[in-house]
């Protein structure tokens, strides 16, 4: 007895001695196994379930210290029901099933019976409650073993605190590299403002992890609430699937983002929430998954989810990793998405910005330029937007009469107001070239209701101008051009009626000259009553075929007449044989006897010549003349309505500008074309041309 004592007490000490400096519990497993059966000369078997698999870690010592370390499964240790006993028992070899004896590991080592303590000892009272279901046991002591159903327990105690503490050390250790693993994974997110960054940064290290064939994560649509995978990360298989959808509520993901609430699944065909289309369209075969929801405050944007663990199943350690992500990745998804949205806005401000026909630009607080468009560099006489940024607009922005500088002050001051100012812009302090332009400012109001930006918006007042000088020059000349005749009309109706014409050839004289004046009224009335029309878009294409050889042979004859009475040269070549064009003849007459006549009137001296021939299936009519020409400024504006040429006005040639608006109106109602060539002095060539009628 006493001998006994002196070999538990030694077996104690040396355990106590070697098990203080390990922390690791297969080393403390081991070396219980190795000690007890040295010193009871009994073979000794120490299991212990493996935390993350279903399995057992198991040790098996022979009295000659010959070690083995196996993994057997639930069937193969068949534990199960010594660990039930919650206390020291034994159990003879020959009272368990046969069928358990056949399949199992343990029970083929026995020839008689198994004396066994479970783990935790006592059953559920362990000091932190860390060391995971087993047993020690010792395979057929005999009399002579010192270790009995008495002193075991005590024994499994002991074994049982330094489990606790290795168990401990492990879950310590695991969580300082999950921990490791999330401040990795929360690191990279934070700096990824791309979802597909986003996912591939996540999915390496999340698979890893966890051990898991895959990640997912699904998206929720803001349009129809639909959960769109868009990248399923399942491997360059599934690369080029188009997205998988989900109806709201559809599937695991569904069910957790309408509960708001995260799920295990171990076994996914034995749970009727599992939409198993997914697979099928994927290829992919789920067997386990953890799916969490990805929320952004109170809103749940998606789902997370783990497929598929690679060797056991998933336990709650998994669910909180998986939990510590996915705060983070819902951030960053935000982050993207929003970034997303602040570039596309960009953009189209870009864009607006660029493409506007008014001059932009933005100025600071302190009264330097942050951005400029292209149309202002145009009225700046060019460059390039950017190189105006950084630059103070004072020294870029030029005004003839007023001060630029007071005038941002007024926009910043302006409370949101949008102050204007009509001013001559200069692209340079010689005040030459400037441009009329209408500046409006409004102010940038930031939350705080502060205002550190402004923006300023140049319209350019160059064709306002222009078309006041037309409106103004129509008026004019429509005053003038009915003054005349009226005069003239009153003048001879007062002298034949005071009986200044003594003879019937002189009243017939005067009576012709009140004719004429007064066609010439009507003329004008004709062609305002035409310009009315063009206006209504009353005047239709006719389809009837006309010929111009008649027509001009009706025009030319007076004309030519015209111009040798005013000293000019005026020639002619017109084809005999010219065919038909699709027209009507009071509007062909019209067009080229007007086009004749402006040739006639703006010739001072020289010639003027008239051609007209069939050429690759048109007609095509050339007046020349060598008068005053057209400035090279006015060409844009020659078939504007009452737009006169400034050289015509300041030589006092009279015209009210609708001519040659009427004219290219009336040509291309044909589908004619007409084009100008003229050079100021020199000379003006035009030339309009029909498409042959084909009868």
């Amino acid at each position: 007895m006493e001998s006994g004592l002196a070999q538990l007490q030694e077996l104690w000490h040396k355990l106590t001695l070697e098990l203080r400096d390990i922390f690791d519990a297969h080393g403390v497993c081991s070396v219980v196994a190795y000690e007890i059966a040295l010193e009871t000369n009994t073979t000794t078997v120490v299991g212990v379930r493996d935390p993350q698999h279903p399995f057992f870690n198991v040790w098996v010592c022979h009295p000659s210290g010959d070690m083995q370390q196996q993994r057997w499964s639930q069937h193969q240790a068949a534990f199960g029901p010594l660990i039930g006993e919650k206390s020291v028992v034994y159990t003879r070899k020959f009272d368990r099933p046969a069928k358990e004896l056949v399949n199992s590991e343990l029970w083929q080592i026995p020839q008689h019976g198994i004396l066994s303590v479970p783990l935790p000892y006592p059953a559920g009272d362990s000091p932190m409650g860390k060391t995971p279901p087993g047993i020690l046991a010792l395979i057929d002591p005999d009399d002579t073993c010192f270790l009995t159903a008495d002193n075991l327990a005590p024994l499994a105690t002991m074994l049982t605190t330094f489990m606790d503490r290795a168990f401990l050390r492990h879950h310590i250790d695991r969580q300082d590299v999950e921990f490791a693993i999330v401040s990795d994974i929360n690191y990279a997110l934070a700096s990824k403002l791309s979802l597909r960054n986003i996912f591939h940064q996540l999915v390496g290290p999340v698979c890893s992890a966890l051990n898991v064939e895959a990640v997912s994560i699904g998206l929720i649509e803001p349009s129809n609430n639909d959960i769109v995978f868009v990248d399923m990360l399942l491997g360059p298989k599934l690369r080029d699937l188009d997205p998988i959808r989900l109806k709201q509520g559809q599937g695991i993901a569904g069910w957790v983002i309408e509960n708001g609430r995260s799920l295990i699944i171990n076994d996914i065909d034995n749970d009727a929430r599992f939409y198993a289309e997914v697979d099928q369209q994927s290829g992919f075969v789920t067997h386990s998954m953890i799916c969490i929801p990805l929320q952004v405050e109170e809103r749940i944007i998606g789902v997370l989810q783990a497929i598929n663990k690679r060797d056991g199943s998933f336990a709650e350690n998994d669910l909180r990793l998986l939990q510590a992500i996915a705060g983070p990745l819902a951030a960053a998804i935000e982050n993207a998405n929003l970034h997303s949205d602040v570039i596309a806005e960009k953009r189209r401000i870009e864009t607006i910005f660029a493409s506007m026909s008014e001059g932009l630009l933005t100025v600071n607080a302190d009264g330097y330029i942050t951005q400029a468009n292209d149309a202002l560099m145009s009225i700046l006489t060019g460059g390039q937007p950017a190189a105006l940024v950084g630059i103070q607009a004072k020294k870029v922005i030029h005004l003839k009469k007023s001060s630029f500088a007071r005038f941002v002050d007024t926009v910043l001051a302006s409370q949101g107001e949008s102050p204007q100012l009509a001013d001559d812009l200069c692209p340079r302090k010689s005040m030459v070239d400037c441009v009329p332009v209408l500046i409006s400012g409004s102010p940038i109001i930031k939350e705080d209701g502060t205002v550190d930006e402004i923006i300023l918006v140049f319209s350019d007042l160059r064709q306002v101008r222009e078309v006041e000088r037309m409106r103004d020059d129509f008026f004019h000349g429509i005053v003038h051009e009915l003054r005349t005749p009226l005069a003239t009309i009153l003048m001879y109706a007062r002298m034949l009626r005071g009986g200044k014409a003594q003879s019937q050839e002189k009243a017939d004289r005067f009576l012709g000259v009140i004719e004429r004046e007064s066609d010439r009224l009507q003329k004008m009335v004709r062609q305002m009553l035409e310009l009315a029309k063009l206006e209504a878009r009353e005047l239709q294409r006719s389809q009837e075929p006309v010929l111009l050889n008649p027509i001009l042979a009706e025009i030319l004859p007076p004309l030519a007449d015209l111009a040798t009475e005013k000293g000019l040269l005026f020639r002619q070549r017109i084809a005999a044989d010219l065919p038909p064009v699709f027209g009507n003849g009071e509007t062909l007459y019209l067009i080229f006897k007007n086009l004749v006549e402006n040739a006639i009137k703006f010739t001072e001296n020289g010639s003027v010549a008239v051609e007209a021939h069939h050429l690759n299936g048109f007609v095509q009519v050339d007046i020349k003349d060598e008068g005053i020409g057209i400035p090279a400024q006015a060409m844009p504006n020659l078939f504007k309505r009452f737009y006169r040429t400034q050289n015509a006005v300041e030589r006092g040639i009279a015209g009210t500008g609708l001519g040659l608006y009427m004219v290219k109106e009336n040509v291309e109602n044909y589908n004619g074309t007409i084009q100008v060539d003229s050079k100021e002095n020199e000379g003006t060539k035009v030339t309009v041309r029909f498409p042959a009628a084909t009868v």
